[in-house]
């Protein structure tokens, strides 16, 4: 068995020296030696895995170490082989592919999902160190797949949505153009058997209908293209099962209605040729409009390149036809892995793999602003169905967006800085909200604002992973650093209760609390302290207590005083939208856990409801110098006449406020009821605008809404 085993290997292995040959053989029989005893859930020995793994990986004619580790593995998974073992035997390089390959097995996860998250974390960015990590893993999930019929309809179902959520995406992405049409087919096969076997038994049936028109396109093709000088390779092929099945579900079509299930490819010598050859077939046969798209002027973005068309043919078939060249039919069906299959210094090759190299950087980069591996596997998936649209810089230069993405999608590809900072933007020259997705062809310039300021609103309509994450790592950041600074204020009032002051803390104290609540770090607690996750007088406590032998007896309590609201310490402080608070109201604030300080006036119903525990209620007042605007609500009942509206505006401007939404009340006698979110500096703001607008004789009553 094993002589025949590495007699097939070694027929696999051709393009390698001898020497190296040698080496895989040894680590075969390692690797058969670690396995032994190990069977695969259909009865094969277990090493039957491995191997046809490194036969598959063999085909893109990857190099020795990238073999050797096709053959292992899974010993670091299954069996009692270390790391060190490996590179002991095999150096280290083969050894970083071992362990980039096998899972977190030995940590324990709270869900499945977890582990199943943080697994693909870190096998993508062992992928990001060396694309030959993915490779094999591909190669891996392809076996898988042709051999899945031994486990459970459960385990099927599971794997095969997996290998169509994230492999086949992954395999696209690279360029592997045959595999990742297999996966989805094994996948499609798999999740949704039925419907499987009756699109291919329907496709089996209207293959023989149309055989013959198939044959009849084939035949004028390869004797019209030669007739005018081009010499072509000229195949047709049948669309895969999965395809067919896509095309229905996406536009709710029969089978019958899915005419073009035949494709054909024609393959020339060089890129003027394709252009040349295009013009012929649309002389043969009618183009079908808007059906056409050029993919060597402008390559998909995992460096793809032909011409596509759909022509009219005999009988009104529809067909479709892709025409490339050898160079790039090689990258269309090997992507990546044509780095190592076409030995060349082509700078097509260079393109693609510049290319893969800027989206496994990404993978870098999304991962250094995300620390949830859950959260880091949703960026990636968005990130792994590209649709895409093309689109350009104001300077010319062509970028690759996925279908959907806006200008704030745009402006943190162009630089991740660009996206922070953008305000506006311009598409084809005119101004636009931010949230304006983006079309083929878009001339898009953003407009930056000195001081980064992403919005949350953003995170409601990007597209992008990189933008996703990057957003939320600046919110998450400007958060921590605002909730850290109301916490430490917050600390030392709670501290000035206790009779001491924050100053007077020594920092054996703190190393000590820090220790003892399981904290990273003192800045951690007063961050955990705004955001309402630790309270303040409770922490004060616990900090005279570690250093007193009777922490509050004896202690002389002095008034704790207020905490001062600016109204700019951003997202650690937010006022209740159920009273909207001013400058002037009385106030009083309240910790709300994972949200930091609430402000609410005095006397709001919400806030009353609430006051069961003393504890989470802080004494505040308003800084007499607040600086900035805020929202209030008015309700005006007015006479119902022309022009009345304009009047109220007006005087509303005059008094130095904004109106930042309005609705009006459909009333149908004499009197109308208008509602308005004005922006005020503080009360005695609100009562000269009030005064101004009770000099308008249409306006009969005018009253501040609290709810």
């Amino acid at each position: 068995m094993a002589a025949v085993a590495i007699t097939d290997l070694r027929q696999s292995l051709a393009y390698l020296r001898p020497a190296d040959i040698d080496r895989i053989e040894d680590a075969y029989r390692f690797s058969d030696e670690a396995h032994h005893g190990q069977l695969r859930k259909s009865g094969d020995p277990y090493i039957s895995h491995p191997l046809a793994v490194a036969k598959i990986v063999a085909k893109w004619q990857l190099d020795p170490q990238a073999i050797m580790a096709a053959l292992l593995h899974d010993v670091m998974e299954d069996t009692s082989v270390s790391k060190d073992q490996i590179a002991t035997q095999f150096g280290k390089p083969v050894a970083e592919l071992v362990d980039g390959l096998s899972k977190l097995d030995r940590v324990e996860f709270q869900s499945q999902q977890d582990a199943q998250a943080e697994n693909f974390r870190k096998m993508l960015l062992a992928m990001a160190r060396d694309v030959r990590v993915i490779l094999i893993k591909l190669a891996d999930r392809l076996h898988n797949m042709r051999t899945l019929d031994s486990v459970s309809a459960e385990q099927r179902r599971r794997v095969a949505k997996e290998t169509m959520e994230i492999y086949a995406p992954i395999a696209n992405r690279l360029g592997l153009d045959g595999l990742y049409r297999e996966l989805q087919e094994l996948g499609f096969a798999n999740l949704y058997p039925l419907r499987y076997r009756v699109i291919a038994k329907a496709v089996k049936s209207a293959r023989g209908n149309r055989r013959e028109v198939v044959s009849k396109i084939l035949d004028l093709m390869k004797e019209r293209l030669p007739t005018t000088g081009i010499d072509a390779n000229v195949t047709g092929r049948e669309k895969n099962i999965f395809s067919i099945y896509k095309k229905m579900h996406e536009k709710h079509l029969s089978f019958s209605q899915v005419l073009d299930i035949y494709g054909f490819r024609v393959i020339v010598k060089d890129v003027s040729s394709c252009y040349l050859a295009l013009g012929v077939l649309h002389g043969l046969f009618k183009p079908v409009p808007g059906k056409f798209k050029d993919y060597i002027a402008i390559p998909k973005v995992n460096g793809y390149q032909s011409l596509h068309t759909t022509l009219i043919g005999p009988f009104g078939t529809p067909v479709e036809v892709q025409i490339r060249t050898q160079q790039m039919h090689n990258i269309a069906e090997a992507g990546v892995a044509s780095h190592w299959l076409y030995k060349s210094t082509d700078s097509d090759l260079n393109e693609v793999q510049q290319r893969t190299h800027q989206w496994l950087q990404s993978l870098l980069d999304i991962q250094s602003t995300t620390g949830d591996a859950a959260e880091f596997l949703e960026h990636i998936k968005v990130d792994l169905f590209p649709d895409e649209v093309y689109v350009f810089t104001p300077k010319g230069k062509i970028l690759a967006m996925p279908r959907g993405a806006t200008a704030v999608d745009f402006a943190y590809a162009v630089h991740t800085d660009i996206g922070n900072r953008c305000m506006a933007a311009r598409i084809n020259y005119e101004l636009v909200p931010l949230r304006t997705e983006l079309k083929n062809g878009d001339r898009v310039e953003v407009i930056t604002a000195p001081h980064p300021h992403p919005n949350p609103a953003w995170l409601t309509y990007v597209k992008t992973a990189k933008a996703r994450s990057q957003i939320r790592h600046f919110l998450k950041t400007a958060q921590a650093g605002e909730s850290r600074e109301l916490g430490e204020r917050l600390l030392g009032q709670a501290l000035r209760a206790l009779g001491t002051r924050l100053a007077d803390v020594a920092p054996e104290r703190w190393s000590k609390l820090v220790r003892e609540t399981s904290a990273h770090s003192k800045t951690e607690i007063l961050a955990e302290i705004g955001l309402g996750k630790r309270l303040a007088a409770i922490v004060a406590r616990k900090l005279l207590q570690l250093s007193d032998s009777h922490p509050a007896e004896g202690r002389e309590s002095k008034p704790a005083g207020s905490i001062v609201i600016r109204g700019s310490e951003g997202m650690a402080v937010e006022f209740a939208k159920c009273c909207n608070p001013i400058p002037g109201d009385p106030i009083i604030g309240f910790i709300k856990k994972g949200q930091g300080l609430v402000i609410h006036t005095h006397d709001c119903p919400s806030a009353a409801k609430s006051r069961s525990d003393p504890d989470k209620w802080i004494d505040v007042e308003w800084d007499p110098e607040s600086g900035r605007m805020f929202d209030v609500n008015l309700r005006l009942s007015v006479l119902d006449q022309r022009g009345v509206l304009a009047k109220v505006a007006a005087a509303m401007a005059e008094a130095g406020c904004n109106i930042s939404n309005v609705s009006i009340d459909d009333n149908s006698g004499m009197y109308a009821t208008n509602r308005f979110t004005l922006q005020v500096a503080n009360r005695e703001h609100l009562a000269r605008v009030m005064r101004a607008l009770r000099r308008i004789p249409e306006v009969i009553r005018i009253a501040r809404m609290k709810d």
